[in-house]
């Protein structure tokens, strides 16, 4: 049934990329080896630590000063062994039931894998000059820690984020105040290729469009969200915006309604952050337009206006739409909504 289920998803993945008239990859090769950290960090001797981490670096070079030191946040000075095996043994007791609930979301990881190796696919085709990582390695981190990472040889994913939307600690009292329900809905493993491509995304192009004018800003997020639907063209869009179905229905729906709303109220060209942080930041809606819209709906409407401009610039590679001006696009698309 799941190989079943798996065929089915790869078929209807195949089937969107030929109607899209999509580049052929096929020919592209991308391994990416799957290591299960987690597995073996958990495993470990915890009356000798000192020496099982010394093992475990043989196996994770680099990797598991990044977990220990930059994850799990412990302290890095020379005098302090015992703090960190005091950290390490504190954590694995802590956090042992969301592994344990972690092995039975994740008992095989191949499907995900197969779709982030796809994805790359297509990065190593706009983007052939960027090293693609080489391994993934998946981790189970503190619940208030990191879902995605990037080192210079891997992509990192901590299963923590993914448990299901349902899971009873995102759930609890604590987990709402962390990540309430509109964030802990998406924590879902069908997220993991689409946040992980995000993450090369920014690794290829860091955003430093904050406290530029709103319509900037807007344009940076949608040039990005127009990157990541080249790059996972099998994918659906509520996945890539992260919004619901409904709210990417009312937003195409009313897509010059939107557009109304930033241009009587003259906020294109703000830079204030009072005015920019309710249309570029992840919340339950965006308060103007009601409780059945999305938040961040800015990263919809810079989308809008980087297919405007690509469709009249055919030519340009992603490569070029990223390094292009944001007010340039904006200018030159002479978006307007009916």
């Amino acid at each position: 049934m799941k190989r079943l289920l798996w065929l089915l998803l790869l078929f209807c993945c195949v089937s969107a990329c030929k109607n899209r008239n999509l580049p052929d990859v096929s020919g592209i090769k991308v391994n990416l080896p799957l290591q299960r950290f987690e597995q073996d960090f958990f495993a470990i001797d915890t009356t000798n630590i000192n020496v099982a981490l010394e093992q475990l670096n043989q196996k994770y070079p680099g990797f598991l000063q990044d977990f220990i030191f930059n994850i799990l946040a412990l302290p890095a000075e020379p005098d302090s062994i015992s703090a960190v095996e005091n950290g390490v043994r504190s954590f694995i007791s802590s956090y042992r039931e969301i592994k344990d609930t972690s092995d039975i979301v994740f008992r095989d990881l191949e499907g995900i894998n197969k779709s982030i190796e796809e994805g790359l696919k297509y990065v190593k085709y706009h983007f052939p000059t960027y090293k693609l990582p080489a391994k993934l390695i998946t981790f189970i981190g503190p619940i208030n820690s990191y879902g995605n990472i990037i080192t210079p040889d891997a992509l990192g994913v901590g299963l923590q984020l993914y448990l299901g939307k349902n899971y009873g600690l995102y759930a609890s009292e604590a987990g709402q105040s962390l990540y309430p329900a509109y964030v802990s809905r998406r924590f879902e493993p069908v997220y993991i290729p689409v946040n992980t491509i995000k993450t090369v995304i920014d690794d290829m192009f860091p955003n430093n469009s904050g406290g530029r004018p709103l319509v900037e800003q807007m344009v940076e997020a949608g040039k990005r969200l127009y990157v990541l639907d080249q790059l996972l063209p099998g994918t659906a869009d509520t996945l890539k915006t992260g919004y619901t179905e409904e709210q990417l229905k009312g937003s195409r729906e009313n897509e010059a309604l939107i557009w109304g709303l930033f241009l009587q109220n003259e906020m294109l060209y703000s830079a204030d952050p009072a005015v920019t942080k309710d249309y570029m930041n992840d919340a339950p809606n965006t308060p103007v337009l009601g409780p059945g819209s999305p938040g961040f709906i800015g990263q919809f409407v810079g989308w809008q206006i980087v297919k405007k401009w690509m469709d009249k610039n055919g030519e340009s590679s992603l490569q070029q739409l990223m390094e292009t001006g944001a007010r340039k696009i904006f200018d030159e698309a002479k978006y307007k909504p009916k």
